[in-house]
């Protein structure tokens, strides 16, 4: 069994921001039925404060840090890629650092989604790009890297 997390912000307000590309990650996946076993949550909480939600999960369907999916936003990688890798996730990213420090470990997989579409004469601050929602192309873009992540999480 798998349980994979969605990282984001919870209101109407930040629905569609880039920040909340984890929540929108797993409403896609639900709405996609993704294979019975793979649990789908988000974290329910404000992104820097995810920690103590991921552990109560993590708790709730007694499993280890082996079969957790942490899935997230990073703008290391551009809109339309993602990577999953165990133990490796951008640094500086607030809602990461909340559940290193409640698991004590970093050694669970990251699903990192990539959100940045800037261009080079963007200067748009990385804080603020994150909480800027993304337009309508990019969320036909979206679409297709939920559909690529499905098929990963399903094997």
């Amino acid at each position: 069994m798998k349980l994979a997390i969605g990282l984001g912000n919870p209101g109407k307000k930040y629905a569609l921001n880039r920040h909340n590309v984890g929540y929108m990650a797993i409403d896609w996946l639900k709405r996609n039925n993704l294979p019975s076993r793979v649990i789908l949550k988000k974290s329910g909480v404000f992104m820097n404060s995810s920690g103590p939600a991921v552990k109560k999960l993590i708790n709730h369907f007694s499993l280890d840090t082996d079969n957790l999916y942490i899935v997230y936003d990073d703008l290391d990688i551009p809109l339309g890629k993602f990577k999953i890798q165990k133990g490796i996730g951008p640094k500086g990213h607030k809602g990461l650092n909340s559940i290193y420090s409640a698991l004590n470990t970093k050694d669970f997989w990251h699903i990192r989604i990539g959100v940045d579409n800037r261009t080079p004469q963007d200067k748009t601050p990385g804080e603020d790009y994150v909480l800027s929602d993304f337009t309508d192309e990019e969320k036909l873009l979206l679409n297709k890297t939920f559909t690529d992540l499905s098929k990963e999480l399903a094997k």
